[in-house]
């Protein structure tokens, strides 16, 4: 397994989002949290990169206890968020959101490889290489973020809500490429609201109820099962 998560709490304030949260993921899967808005999936994502702080629990990947790092080390480890929201840089181009990602690295061919590998994964910005951010549609910029992401070279890919307010066949085209990201050889971890979608594209699920995992499997199970069904898949 490259992530293995044990029993993580978060509390915010005297609120506990997360009450012991375990979930693993392997080598070369896509895994899907799903749940309701609050049960906790970004908290999940955010407490394993160490972007919020964790009360309690355990996190391991690549074999190595990442628990207690700071975010820039585990970025260095190869475990890379996408943030619900997009967050590029407004006021930066396409082309330097993109450098940013690489920021760590030093190999500048590498680096050259890797952005015609983004821009071939999203040709839409290859179109917009000298575009400021802030001007992309809200497809755009999901594209952004996650041609940002790649740059880093994940091993795991944290991917937060990357269809939120998407038009549909800005979705379609989103979950094509996670699958040839997961094709190329990342793992990927997705918190997503669209849970059919998420199914979908998953090997494995686990599903979140007031910071919970109440029911977990094979998502091809799960889109059969009658209250995964009447709860996430409209019936």
């Amino acid at each position: 397994m490259i992530l293995r998560v044990r029993d993580l709490t978060v509390h915010y304030g005297a609120i506990q989002a997360l009450k012991g949260v375990s979930f693993e993921v392997g080598e070369g899967e896509i895994i899907t949290l799903i749940g309701s808005n609050g049960a906790g999936k970004s908290t999940t994502l955010n407490g394993i990169s160490n972007v919020i702080r964790k009360t309690g629990g355990a996190v391991e990947f690549n074999g190595q206890d990442i628990t207690g790092l700071p975010p820039d080390r585990i970025v260095l480890s190869g475990l890379i968020q996408v943030p619900e929201g997009r967050r590029v840089f407004a006021n930066l181009t396409v082309r330097d959101n993109l450098e940013m990602g690489a920021y760590t690295r030093k190999d500048r061919a590498g680096i050259r490889d890797d952005l015609e590998m983004v821009y071939g994964l999203f040709p839409r910005l290859r179109e917009r290489i000298r575009q400021t951010a802030g001007t992309l549609s809200g497809g755009e910029q999901q594209m952004l973020a996650m041609g940002r992401g790649l740059m880093a070279k994940p091993r795991l890919l944290l991917l937060d809500e990357p269809s939120m307010g998407l038009a549909p066949i800005l979705v379609d085209e989103i979950f094509a490429i996670i699958r040839r990201i997961n094709e190329a050889g990342a793992a990927i971890l997705l918190v997503e609201q669209n849970a059919y979608k998420a199914l979908g594209i998953a090997s494995r699920a686990y599903i979140l109820e007031t910071g919970r995992v109440v029911k977990s499997g094979p998502a091809a199970e799960l889109m059969k099962d009658s209250a995964v069904k009447a709860a996430y898949l409209g019936g």
